[in-house]
């Protein structure tokens, strides 16, 4: 069987629409596998399962694929730039929404990662498609793979385009050889470290998932109170630290404006919404079982933040849920009635 030539999968690749493409081999992630285990003993993971939940599995490529030899991996870009996110100008509160969860980002590296692993099994070749799975640390696999460095906010920064992308791999059982590694481009620049809104990038590259927003609003319980007046307006996701960094500010996608109908949610119609409706709108987003009460309690917290003293609607649906029999989300609309109020009085 003839093997495809990496210039062969880029080129399918980024007709697809990936923006980098590059190969290493299915061995072991070791530098990962520590990081991680080390991580999660000091209690950083905050909760978080993904490829914290077996160390071992996600950073083992071959475990994905019997005789796996190598991975192709993609990066696929989103914009990141300008974006009207509603605010509180108008007749209904917004809740902002990250970028990379606009739209099924995922969706689309997906299928461009498809399309590569067609390549390779039309050559003969077993080929499997990994993409926002747990089974694969995607960014230490794209380090490896030469596709772009560890930025201090611990995203893959891609040259040219930062961190503006979404990663997944495909792994095969053909042997492509390794891309050659991308320089360490961050510098003495710790603009992510000194933006990060709740301190959660403690050291280069070290995220401590129980001060990051990211997280907290996947997280189940109560939203931490010490965080809730940082979490700002936003309902899903945080971009700040790739915001303030140079190689993602300088890129094509950190300077094209993202179309607005994603970017933002009204927060009082996600309240009154029924559950049925909640995942519908947004069954793509990470939910902790899948439990819409989640959604709405990050809804709570953002209208708390947001809400202008004096408001009619907001201040009875605070009420509503204040009253309510679900002491998680009575809890957080108590906080927000407070919130609400501590503006009226200053």
């Amino acid at each position: 069987m003839s093997v495809p030539t990496l210039q062969a999968l880029r080129d399918v690749g980024v007709a697809n629409g990936l923006v980098a493409v590059g190969v290493t081999d299915a061995g072991p992630l070791v530098e990962a596998r520590a990081a991680i285990e080390e991580r999660r003993r000091v209690g950083l993971h905050g909760g978080m399962q993904f490829t914290y939940r077996n160390p071992a599995r996600s950073t083992e490529p071959a475990r994905i694929l019997d005789g796996a030899r190598s991975l192709v991996v993609g990066a696929h870009p989103y914009a990141g730039g300008p974006v009207d996110h509603g605010g509180t100008d108008g007749p209904r509160l917004r809740g902002r929404v990250a970028r990379y969860a606009t739209d099924d980002h995922y969706g689309a590296l997906r299928a461009a990662l498809s399309e590569m692993a067609g390549v390779l099994e039309r050559a003969g070749w077993r080929a499997r498609v990994v993409a926002d799975d747990n089974a694969l640390v995607d960014r230490a696999a794209a380090q490896r793979a030469g596709v772009g460095w560890f930025g201090r906010n611990a995203n893959i920064l891609v040259p040219g385009h930062g961190s503006w992308v979404v990663l997944g791999a495909v792994v095969t059982d053909a042997e492509l050889g390794t891309s050659e590694a991308v320089p360490d481009g961050c510098g003495s620049c710790r603009r992510c470290l000194d933006g990060c809104p709740t301190g959660a990038i403690v050291a280069p590259g070290v995220v401590d998932a129980r001060r990051c927003l990211a997280w907290l609003v996947q997280a189940d319980g109560p939203f931490p109170e010490e965080h809730r007046v940082a979490l700002g307006d936003r309902i899903y996701g945080c971009d700040d630290c790739q915001e303030v960094c140079p190689p993602s500010r300088r890129s094509p996608e950190g300077r094209a404006e993202v179309a607005s109908s994603g970017a933002w949610v009204d927060l009082l119609e996600m309240l009154e919404s029924s559950d049925e409706h909640l995942l519908d709108t947004h069954g793509r987003w990470y939910i902790p079982r899948r439990d819409p009460r989640y959604l709405r309690r990050n809804a709570l917290v953002a209208l708390g933040n947001v809400a202008e003293p004096g408001h009619a609607e907001v201040a009875a649906v605070l009420e509503r849920y204040a009253a309510g029999d679900d002491e998680l989300l009575a809890e957080h609309a108590r906080w927000a009635r407070g919130r609400v109020q501590e503006r009226a009085s200053a």
